[in-house]
C-alpha cells in the first residue's frame, strides 16, 4: 500500500506541480490583501479537489457510458502526460501559464482568480484529471482506491500550502531553482507516462 501511495503521490505532484503554481498565483494576487489571497487559495484548492474527486469516483462510469475501454484511456492518458512532460522539460508549460496569468492581470474587472485560472485549468486541468482517472482505474478494491485518494489529498494540501506561501516561496526558490526542479520533474513524468502506455498496450495485446 505504501508503494501505491508513493507512486500516486509522485505522479500527481509532478502533474499538478505545486511549486510551479506558486509563482503564477503570486503574480495573480499581487494587488490583493493577505487575507484575500489566502481565501482565494483555499477556494481554488477546494474547487479543484471537488472536480478531481468527481472524476476519481465516477470517471470509470463516464468512460463506460461513452463506450471507451480503460486500456484505451490508459494509452491516451499516457500520451497526454508525456506531452505535458515534454512541455515541462522545455519550459513551454511555464511560459503558457505565465501568458494566461498576464491575460488575467490585464483585465482589471477580474478580481477572483480562484475558479479560473487557478482551480481549473492550473490545478484540476486535463493532465491531473486524466491522471486521477488512470490511478483509480488501476486501483483494485476500495482500500487501494482510498490510498490513491489519500495521495491526491496530500498533494492538494501541499498545493494549498504553496499558494498561501506563494510570495515568500518565490523569494526562497528563485526562478533558476524553480526551472531546474521543473525540468527534473518533467523527466520523471515522461518515464511514468511511458509506463502507462506500456501497461495499456500489454493489456490490449494480452486480450
Amino acid at each position: 500500500m505504501w508503494d501505491l501511495f508513493l507512486s500516486a503521490f509522485i505522479t500527481l505532484f509532478v502533474v499538478i506541480d505545486p511549486p510551479g503554481c506558486a509563482p503564477i498565483y503570486a503574480g495573480l494576487v499581487k494587488g490583493a490583501s493577505r487575507s484575500q489571497a489566502t481565501a482565494m487559495a483555499v477556494r481554488a484548492t477546494g474547487i479543484a479537489t471537488l472536480i478531481l474527486l468527481i472524476f476519481a469516483l465516477f470517471g470509470e462510469d463516464l468512460l463506460g457510458a461513452l463506450h471507451i475501454e480503460l486500456n484505451s484511456f490508459r494509452i491516451a492518458g499516457g500520451i497526454m502526460l508525456f506531452v505535458i512532460a515534454m512541455d515541462m522539460v522545455f519550459e513551454k508549460r511555464t511560459q503558457r501559464r505565465e501568458e494566461r496569468a498576464d491575460k488575467i492581470m490585464g483585465t482589471p474587472e477580474v478580481e477572483d482568480v480562484s475558479v479560473f485560472p487557478m482551480a481549473m485549468p492550473m490545478i484540476a486541468g486535463p493532465g491531473s484529471i486524466a491522471t486521477i482517472m488512470l490511478l483509480t482505474s488501476r486501483a483494485q478494491g476500495t482500500e487501494q482506491t482510498l490510498v490513491v485518494l489519500a495521495a491526491m489529498a496530500a498533494v492538494l494540501v501541499l498545493t494549498l500550502a504553496a499558494l498561501v506561501a506563494a510570495a515568500p516561496l518565490m523569494k526562497l526558490l528563485g526562478t533558476r531553482v524553480e526551472a531546474v526542479i521543473t525540468r527534473l520533474l518533467g523527466v520523471l513524468l515522461a518515464a511514468l507516462a511511458a509506463q502507462y502506455v506500456i501497461d495499456g498496450l500489454k493489456a490490449v495485446l494480452a486480450s
